[in-house]
């Protein structure tokens, strides 16, 4: 059970790697475009923000991967439990300020890797 919860975290990170590149470096670009549903102009707009965004995705992957090499279990639990809910959070603020679709896409996989984390 760990190792599938810990396999449910390091996918978590990964996601948050990939929404650091979205929104960092392809926020402009037509897969940002088509993923976020922004016109080249609102893009335009938003770009220094998103890549602010970008950036604080970045910590939450650094967070969980710390967690995941952390050679002190207790430890490695804590870290991984405080930033799994840092993602929840984020995931059910972005859901309600910006699309519902976050809730499913962010938030649920971090819910399900923490109840897992939990039982493990």
């Amino acid at each position: 059970m760990n190792a599938i919860a810990n396999i449910l975290v390091a996918l978590v990170a990964v996601l948050h790697v990939y929404f650091l590149i979205l929104e960092m470096f392809l926020w402009t670009k037509p897969l940002g475009l088509k993923t976020f549903r922004n016109s080249p102009e609102k893009a335009a707009d938003s770009k220094v923000l998103a890549a602010n965004q970008g950036l604080y995705n970045g910590f939450l992957a650094a967070g969980l991967a710390w967690g995941l090499i952390q050679a002190s279990p207790g430890f490695a639990f804590q870290i991984k439990v405080f930033f799994l809910l840092c993602v929840i959070v984020a995931g059910v603020y972005g859901a309600a300020t910006v699309s519902r679709r976050i809730l499913l896409v962010q938030a649920m996989p971090a819910a399900i890797a923490l109840a897992l984390l939990w039982l493990a």
